[in-house]
């Protein structure tokens, strides 16, 4: 057993730490750091405390987030001293001890859930509390999901507290200054109050509490909450009365409102330039690199199909519930998206204004810009309404008095203009236009809005682009008939394609290993249409002597277009259906006395069976040894019959198994219950 240090305190070296981390303007009063860059804390010991010795004395660390840490979700995670610190997980080393004082380098997980952790010191079973200290995101990491490589971006986007929000119209835009005060005291703690308010913590914290390794949810769960719409949100939306609340042209900075709303809940009133700026300022404080945008003749696209359509009566009044803003204002955040592939990395658009829902919920993205602007509209989240948002088309429609609409006007360039933020380290307006479309009027973007409009009927129908293919089987595939399977070839690309198909079936075991094929092969090349469907017939005849007594057949389709080595396999197992065994007793069940039970079948296929035979089994009805009776030779569609006695000797009620063999249908099974009077 080793000797165990005496502690005296721990400190955290929270000035150092903090300078080293870019968090030194939280303050001094917690230690903050950013995950997966190392920290340094000091253990003090006690005067005669056992001195530490490298390659020696040894103890483990604990980190614990979330109001249920387990290791599983990787909100508690317990490590050792290694000789040095990896930045891949949580780690820890010693370097030259002195004397009364351990100074021990500490390295988090660049994918740990960010929070409020616990550090505790485990020496053999005795547990020494280190402490408290705060994790945030990291755009220094380079294995951060929020990584930057640009210094002068991340001061920008992560540390910069003031800024320009742009309204007024796309003739006269206007940048109004805005005080984001993330650093501001008390603001972080509000922050990740903010995340432990929302409804997914409530209900499943331990879920929610490991989610927040991952600025994709987190992004997420900010736009639903910083709009007060499903919950206790941070703000009130409110765009004509402004009695009870504060008119939300009058805010100038987000520390107030964070404030008031920690303190009383929603806060009256915002809109959208005022979610957006609260947005950024939650971002930022949690570590998420943020850019607050804003939308030159935004379109709100209520009914999802990319066309504003401006509907008037005959008296000029607007009748229809699409619109275009003058101006809209919405965040960008930097992250990678593994869940769609690395071409989809870096900025990100969320809404937190609240327009319309998403999965029942009124938020908006995380949307990746390149999605945007290329018209992958089927990517997460929400790509269909923010590209409408800045690239939908515009009908203008009058309503005649029969009931007509005519179109007296259209517009394809009206939406979607000088789309502006802040300049990096200056407050001139930056244009991003080209970040989100092509020019408008040019080939390409009229391709893209092609491209869109076909990839939101596929979302619509939750359907992803590109060649699939699936297979259908039959209603009824009972053993010994044939039927036919089908494999269904969808083309969800605006151009045709030509491929290779081939469609076959094997034998299979419940083990997964395959057997002989059933000599049955389709074979086709040709164009794929939008919808194809290829039907391949199994005869008995060919599946019937490959088949096993589990009467499975693996069904395969394959598409090769060899050209661009696009490959495409759809697989199903067909379980065949077996004939039901008929039973039925010729006299009540009496304990004791010998009971008759008539036993059939009717032969499914289509050739004879041989050496057919009824086993029969139960326990309280049949004695230690099951009862065969046989019953020959069955020709094809023919029942085969046997009759079986046996004396129950238990009263009540009982299971009676039977069980039919033959040399070419085996192990067919049924049951019947069997009440026993005395």
């Amino acid at each position: 057993m080793h000797a165990v240090l005496d502690i005296e305190h721990c400190d955290l070296n929270i000035k150092s730490n903090n300078s080293s981390h870019h968090t030194e303007r939280y303050g001094e009063e917690c230690l903050i750091v950013r995950r997966g860059d190392p920290f340094i804390i000091i253990l003090h010991l006690k005067p005669g405390s056992t001195e530490f010795k490298l390659g020696e004395t040894s103890f483990t660390l604990i980190v614990e987030t979330g109001p249920l840490p387990r290791k599983e979700s990787g909100t508690k995670v317990s490590f050792s001293l290694s000789d040095s610190t990896v930045d891949t997980e949580w780690s820890a080393s010693v370097n030259d001890p002195s004397g009364n004082t351990v100074s021990v380098s500490i390295s988090s997980s660049p994918n740990s859930p960010i929070g409020v952790y616990s550090l505790t010191l485990d020496q053999e079973g005795q547990k020494t509390s280190l402490g408290q200290f705060t994790l945030l995101f990291n755009a220094w990491c380079p294995k951060d999901a929020v990584y930057m490589r640009s210094e002068m971006k991340r001061q920008e986007y992560v540390l910069a507290q003031h800024g320009q929000i742009y309204r007024g119209t796309h003739k006269r835009i206007k940048g109004t200054p805005w005080n984001f005060g993330q650093f501001e005291a008390g603001i972080l703690d509000i922050c990740l109050k903010i995340l432990d308010e929302n409804p997914k913590f409530v209900s499943d914290a331990d879920k929610d509490c490991s989610a927040r390794r991952n600025p994709i949810y987190v992004s997420r769960v900010l736009s639903a909450m910083i709009n007060s719409n499903d919950d206790r949100g941070v703000l009130v939306g409110q765009w004509e009365e402004f009695s009870g609340g504060v008119h939300p042209g009058q805010w100038i900075g987000s520390g107030d409102i964070l404030r008031q709303w920690a303190e009383s809940g929603p806060v009256r009133y915002g809109q959208c330039w005022v979610f957006a700026a609260v947005a950024c300022t939650v971002s930022r404080a949690l570590g998420i690199p943020c850019r607050v945008v804003t939308n030159f003749g935004s379109a709100h696209d209520t009914d999802a199909n990319l066309v504003i359509e401006n509907l008037y009566d005959e008296n000029g009044e607007r009748i229809s519930e699409d619109s275009i803003w003058n101006f809209h204002v919405w965040v960008d955040s930097w992250m990678t998206r593994p869940d769609l592939g690395s071409e989809y990395d870096g900025w990100q658009t969320s809404d937190p204004t609240p327009q319309e829902t998403s999965d029942g919920v009124f938020c908006c993205g995380p949307a990746s810009l390149r999605a945007i602007k290329e018209g992958e509209l089927t990517k997460k989240y929400d790509s269909p309404f923010i590209f409408a948002e800045v690239n939908a088309d515009v009908v203008d429609m009058v309503r005649l008095s029969n009931g007509q609409f005519v179109k007296f006007r259209g517009s394809t360039k009206s939406v979607g203009r000088f789309i502006s933020t802040k300049a990096v380290g200056s407050d001139e307006r930056h244009d991003i236009t080209h970040q989100y479309k092509y020019p408008e009027g040019s080939k390409e973007e009229r391709q893209v809005y092609e491209k869109a409009q076909h990839h939101n009927k596929l979302q619509q129908r939750g359907e992803e682009p590109g060649l699939h293919l699936k297979i259908k089987l039959s209603d009824n595939m009972m053993v010994g008939s044939d039927f036919e399977v089908y494999a269904i070839l969808t083309n969800n690309d605006m151009e045709a394609k030509t491929c290779n198909f081939l469609f076959f079936a094997k034998a299979a075991n419940y083990n997964g290993k395959l057997g002989d094929s059933c000599d049955i092969c389709l074979r086709k090349s040709g164009g794929a249409p939008w919808r194809r469907q290829l039907s391949l017939k199994l005869d008995y005849d060919s599946y019937g002597t490959v088949i096993t007594s589990d009467r499975l057949i693996l069904v395969s389709a394959i598409t090769i277009d060899k050209q661009t080595v696009d490959y495409h396999k759809a697989e199903k197992t067909i379980v065949l259906d077996e004939p039901d065994i008929k039973i039925k007793l010729l006299e009540e069940a009496v304990v004791n006395q010998p009971v008759t039970a008539e036993l059939t079948l009717l032969n499914p296929l289509p050739e004879p069976l041989q050496d057919c035979s009824f086993t029969i089994e139960g326990v309280g009805l049949t004695s230690s040894k099951p009862i065969t009776a046989k019953a020959g030779a069955v020709g094809p569609k023919q029942e085969a019959k046997a009759t079986v006695e046996f004396s129950p000797s238990s009263v009540g009620t009982c299971v009676l198994l039977v069980n039919f063999d033959s040399n070419k249908l085996r192990n067919i099974k049924s049951l019947v219950n069997v009440v026993v009077k005395d």
